[in-house]
């Protein structure tokens, strides 16, 4: 990018960001009292640049602020030293992090909330994780395996009509299985269809939320034991081999099995428990699954 764009852009960046509102955070935590150069919005200024740019270790961070002029009117600083900036990064409690993050997504509901009220499948969100691996002897914490530390961020976002953004991110060590933040991910909402994958598989777990009007969809293990209440006739046409109402393992709620395949020719078998929702809905509701895969690509 030339310095033109990465202004406009830095801006558009920035601005969501209400630095009143954050600043009013910062001061209630009392993290910048006796600070008088790199406070925490310059630090979050100096990383959001950097991001923009590709700057991928702090001493190329602290290079580029020293040498370039237009770098230090947007981020707030005329220098800094990779050692400051490390030590500013250590001392900022990441709650503050966690707070600003809230405060966004607060602000993208308020926002985009609305305009996707209004769809007839209502607000879709993916569920998913992902693992970030770290290093052992830094991070004995974050339990993982023998051999390196790592966190899992456990994540919901909404996509409805080709947007997406993130609605809630819980932040574990990487060991624990990812059915075990399922509850909280999920939306006590009934206007709410849920889509996650079989690593969330939990018998127990969809009973219940049959039993609360919680909708979902999900792939269903290879092992998974099938009761057919009845076949459903299928399109032909469509990529749907099979559709039927079933009853899985010991649930008593009935609910709608899809059969098909991914690009690869394998099968997929995947439920819903929205009678209302059509089979080729159903599969393309699962494949919409992907954006979550492009948000943790785009994260990391």
């Amino acid at each position: 990018m030339d310095n033109h764009t990465i202004k406009t852009v830095f801006k558009e960046y920035i601005h969501p960001l209400d630095a009143k509102v954050i600043q009013k955070m910062i001061d209630y935590a009392q993290i910048d009292k006796y600070v008088k150069k790199l406070d925490v919005l310059t630090f979050v200024n100096t990383f959001i640049y950097a991001q923009l740019k590709g700057l991928d270790n702090l001493k190329r961070i602290s290079d580029t602020i020293k040498r370039k002029k237009t770098v230090q009117r947007l981020v707030g600083i005329e220098s800094i030293s990779k050692s400051q900036l490390s030590r500013k990064n250590r001392e900022i409690p990441p709650e503050i992090f966690q707070t600003i993050l809230h405060h966004l997504i607060q602000k993208l509901h308020q926002i985009l909330g609305p305009k996707m009220a209004d769809k007839a499948l209502g607000a879709l969100h993916l569920i998913d994780s992902s693992t970030i691996s770290m290093c052992l002897s830094q991070y004995e914490w974050a339990d993982f395996r023998d051999t390196k530390s790592g966190v899992k961020m456990h994540t919901s976002i909404i996509f409805c009509d080709g947007i997406s953004y993130p609605n809630k991110l819980i932040l574990t060590p990487a060991r624990p299985a990812d059915e075990t933040q399922l509850d909280a991910l999920i939306v006590p909402d009934k206007n709410v269809l849920h889509v996650f994958d079989r690593g969330y598989f939990n018998f127990t777990k969809f009973a219940t939320y049959c039993a609360n009007g919680i909708r979902f969809v999900t792939r269903i293990k290879t092992n998974t034991l099938v009761h057919i209440i009845e076949e459903l006739a299928v399109d032909p046409s469509s990529p749907i081999t099979r559709h039927a109402v079933v009853k899985i393992g010991k649930m008593k709620h009935p609910v709608q099995l899809v059969e098909t395949v991914d690009s690869e020719g394998n099968e997929i078998r995947i439920i819903c428990n929205d009678a209302k929702v059509n089979a080729r809905e159903i599969s393309d509701l699962y494949r919409n699954r992907w954006q979550i895969e492009l948000f943790f690509k785009w994260v990391k």
